[in-house]
């Protein structure tokens, strides 16, 4: 049997909070490999400009605003994706927040609710949006949920968005099970420390980042293309026999 190209020629792929950062980079990666895709984040401007430049680039691309939080929004941008294209293959979510950083105790209930929204609430929106198209269909598919290490290991100071994120992976393995017999594959992706404007609370202090890379054992951080090699692999068909994985992505962090 001869190993499937890392491609995704014919397929049309859904990346959340691709206005910038991980997901971007995703989206760029993805309309690289050959994807028809569908950008999503709340502000228009900035998804509007990642849009165009992937058309620029020779890529096949259009944006839909949408806060995936609320989960009328996310039906509407999977309907939004199809009228476009005429169908989705590839769900990548990756919209998230984190409103909130100190100590665990000293979270307000309105931040909680926010993380637990955007970073849960929006990601088994868009799950059950996409798998319920596939099944119908009757096609095969990948969701591919972006976690973090803060949901493997203690996440001091980040301590209800790693709940968040240890409750995607919980979500993760619950539908590879449930969704398996369908033929829609859903894996995750836990990065470690990524140069981003949303991990900037962590990146430009200097005692927390010298202290992860003096852990890390390449000796840096991540950057967001890094992580979008990996999204590439689980949405493409080279990937075809992995379900209900998370794939760390921290340089070696986890294993310190």
């Amino acid at each position: 049997m001869s190993q499937p190209a890392i491609h995704l020629e014919g397929k049309v792929a859904i990346v959340t909070g691709a206005s910038r950062g991980i997901g971007e980079a995703i989206a760029r990666a993805f309309a690289g490999a050959g994807a028809k895709v569908v950008l999503a984040a709340r502000k228009p401007e900035a998804l509007s400009q990642v849009a165009e430049s992937i058309v620029a680039a020779g890529g096949e691309a259009f944006w839909h605003a949408a806060h995936t939080g609320h989960p009328e929004e996310c039906d509407a941008l999977v309907r939004a994706a199809i009228e476009r294209y005429g169908k989705v293959d590839v769900l990548v979510n990756n919209a998230a927040t984190n409103v909130y950083f100190g100590p665990m105790l000293d979270t307000e209930w309105a931040a909680w609710d926010k993380i637990f929204e955007v970073n849960l609430k929006g990601y088994f929106a868009m799950n059950r949006a996409v798998a319920r198209h596939l099944i119908e269909r009757n096609a095969k598919g990948s969701l591919v949920q972006m976690a973090s290490v803060a949901g493997i290991r203690a996440a001091p100071l980040q301590g209800v968005y790693g709940m968040t994120k240890a409750a995607v992976l919980s979500m993760t393995r619950t539908l590879a099970v449930e969704l398996g017999s369908a033929g829609i594959r859903v894996n995750a992706i836990a990065p470690g420390l990524i140069d981003t404007r949303f991990s900037a609370a962590l990146t430009t202090n200097d005692a927390i980042r010298d202290h992860v890379v003096s852990a890390t054992p390449l000796g840096r951080v991540g950057m967001p293309e890094e992580i979008a090699g990996a999204a590439l692999y689980l949405a493409s068909d080279a990937s075809s026999f992995v379900t209900g994985e998370t794939l760390v992505v921290d340089g070696g962090w986890t294993i310190g």
